[in-house]
C-alpha cells in the first residue's frame, strides 16, 4: 500500500461534507482533490501534506510536527506543509490542519462553500 489507510480514512471523513472531492494516487501518496485543486495528501509514513496560504507558511512551520516538504531532495515552494503523524494525533490538531487546507482551497478554487 502506498499510503497510510487510517490517515486516508480520517481525511475522507473530514471531507465528507465537501461537494467535490476526488482521490488520486500520485507521488507515492493518496491526494485528495477538493473543487478540482489538491488540498491534502496521505503518505505511507502517516504524514499529511497540505496546500496552504503561502503567506502563512512560516506560521504553520512553527506548529508541532510541521516541516517543509521536499520533493527529490529539494524544498517545495511556500504554500505546502508536511505534518508528521504526531502533529495530527489529536482530533483538534488534525481538524485545525484540515480547516486551514480547506480555507485555502476555497480561496484558490473560487468556491464560497
Amino acid at each position: 500500500m502506498a499510503y497510510d489507510a487510517e490517515l486516508a480514512d480520517r481525511i475522507r471523513e473530514a471531507l465528507s461534507d465537501q461537494p467535490q472531492v476526488r482521490e488520486v494516487k500520485m507521488f507515492g501518496s493518496l491526494a485528495f482533490m477538493v473543487n478540482g485543486k489538491m488540498a491534502v495528501t496521505a503518505n505511507a509514513e502517516g504524514q499529511m501534506m497540505l496546500r496552504c496560504d503561502p503567506g502563512r507558511t512560516d506560521e504553520f512551520l512553527a506548529r508541532e510536527g510541521a516541516d517543509w516538504p521536499e520533493m527529490q531532495g529539494k524544498k517545495m515552494a511556500k504554500g505546502w506543509i508536511i505534518v508528521d503523524a504526531h502533529g495530527i494525533e489529536s482530533e483538534q490538531a488534525f481538524g485545525t490542519w484540515m480547516s486551514d487546507a480547506l480555507e485555502y482551497n476555497r480561496k484558490v478554487s473560487g468556491s464560497d462553500d
